[in-house]
């Protein structure tokens, strides 16, 4: 139970997507008031299929767990419904105020609406805050107020007319944070963490929470910023931020990040990188928009020519994409980068995306739920406008006749065949030239390499010509 009295009641601070001390108006403003009790829900129940997947609740455990410790310790979990916890929980701490940054997802939109409603009428102040955007879906809209559905007149007016507000705020300097009665297991009775232990696997390549994402935005600024609009293509090249899943569950904002990087680019003269990584950041902006306004591009198509588009039904062709076993290396490669890391570099992600849907002519709603599955940064406004987008069927896509080239991707974008190496390691021996495409080599090429193709590598599976002409074919009929 909470120490304050009735007379001095505490107020409630609801973390959701929000895992940090810094620049965090909710956590900001609660802390302004006086004692605070900051809780987090894990809400199945609400979410329904789009519920964490298994990557994301990897790194959430862990995320927890760090803002736990800069919480002294004294943060409630529950896991299920907001709507039954959080007026029980007020009512048994005396608790008259919450403070929560707002979420945008259809269901949580739904969700907060009604939380909102039934504790305004029990006479509980709610308060909530911009944090997890840059601006609201509801601000960046064209003159008529509708909402843009081309991403270059989106960013154009963002930058000319919505500019990012002041600098972000430091972490509050003092916190009374009322104790917390859980036993010390309560995350762990959240029971993220899969009882297989595949998940072990990502703990070499990640370092979740607030102090991670600073250091990782760091590292950026130092090292991948001074590159960034030539080499983030480039697979092998440290020169992307890797900062999207520490965005995804807020232990930075997106203010912390395009400050940083204005900031970056001013002092060592690299502006015009500065504006292609905010660029990025407002294309976040865009699919959050989206969906805000579109609620079911999860998964309807945008476009609804789609609807009459004869996709395949193929488990095996399915499952050999997902485990990396297609027989094109740069496939092979991304797609166990996503298996072993819980991250795909976001150029492969377009080239696996487009061979899902278009050579192996399989509906996008498969990648879009495997990715959610296995990513980390797994975002569902990023997430469905990208496999709408690949698959030429959302709003602003790319033409369905626009079919990336697997091997031509590979040697224009990993040359010398690193990152293919790095993930397809029974390739290793080839040349920087034969890496490519092994089913075009000679038997004896093959076999100095130790390469035995259906055995040890696999053959291709669809010819890319042929699959090419194939998904060509089939979007005569949606018309």
């Amino acid at each position: 139970m909470s120490t304050a009295s009735p007379n001095n009641p505490p107020a409630v601070v609801w973390f959701r997507n929000d895992l940090r001390l810094h620049d965090n108006p909710a956590l900001q403003e609660a802390c302004a008031r006086g004692e605070i009790l900051p809780v987090f829900i894990l809400d199945d129940i609400n979410a329904g299929p789009w519920a964490l997947g298994g990557a994301s609740r990897w790194w959430l455990h862990q995320s927890l767990a760090k803002l736990r410790e800069s919480l002294q310790g004294r943060l409630w979990l529950f896991a299920g419904d907001p709507l039954e916890i959080l007026p029980r929980f007020m009512a048994e701490h005396h608790a008259n105020a919450i403070y929560w940054n707002r979420s945008y997802e259809p269901w949580q939109v739904k969700r907060d609406r009604e939380l909102k409603l039934h504790l305004e009428i029990e006479g509980i102040e709610v308060h909530s805050y911009k944090a997890n955007l840059l601006f609201e879906p509801w601000e960046n809209l064209k003159g008529d107020g509708s909402c843009y559905k081309v991403f270059t007149p989106f960013y154009r007016n963002a930058i000319q007319n919505l500019p990012v507000a002041t600098s972000p705020k430091a972490a509050p300097q003092q916190m009374q944070i009322a104790p917390c009665a859980q036993a010390d297991d309560s995350l762990t009775q959240l029971v993220l963490l899969s009882s297989t232990g595949w998940h072990r696997k990502l703990e070499a390549h990640w370092s979740p929470g607030e102090a991670g994402a600073l250091n990782t935005l760091e590292h950026f600024l130092e090292s991948g910023l001074w590159n960034y609009p030539e080499g983030r293509d480039f697979p092998a090249q440290q020169s992307v931020s890797r900062l999207s899943p520490h965005l995804r569950f807020g232990e930075v904002s997106p203010g912390q990040l395009w400050h940083a990087v204005t900031r970056q680019g001013l002092e060592n003269g690299s502006e015009e990188q500065a504006e292609q990584f905010k660029r990025q950041l407002i294309w976040r902006e865009f699919s959050a928009a989206l969906l805000y306004h579109f609620p079911t591009i999860s998964h309807e198509n945008m476009n609804a020519r789609f609807d009459r588009f004869p996709w395949q039904d193929n488990d095996e062709l399915l499952q050999r994409w997902q485990r990396g076993e297609t027989g094109y290396p740069l496939i092979d490669a991304g797609m166990r980068e996503l298996w072993q890391t819980g991250y795909m570099h976001n150029r492969v992600r377009m080239i696996v995306g487009s061979f899902l849907v278009k050579n192996l002519r399989l509906h996008w709603h498969h990648g879009a739920r495997w990715f959610w599955d296995c990513l980390l940064d797994a975002d569902l406004a990023n997430n469905s406008c990208s496999w709408q987008w690949v698959a030429g069927c959302g709003t602003d896509a790319a033409p369905y006749f626009r079919i990336f080239n697997p091997l031509t991707q590979s040697q224009k974008f990993d040359p010398k065949g690193e990152y293919i190496r790095s993930y397809v390691p029974e390739l290793s021996r080839l040349s920087d030239r034969e890496i490519h495409e092994p089913s075009a080599l000679s038997q004896q090429t093959l076999t100095a390499a130790g390469i035995e193709l259906g055995n040890n590598y696999p053959e291709p599976v669809v010819d890319l010509k042929a699959s090419r002409e194939n998904a060509l074919e089939a979007y005569q009929q949606t018309k």
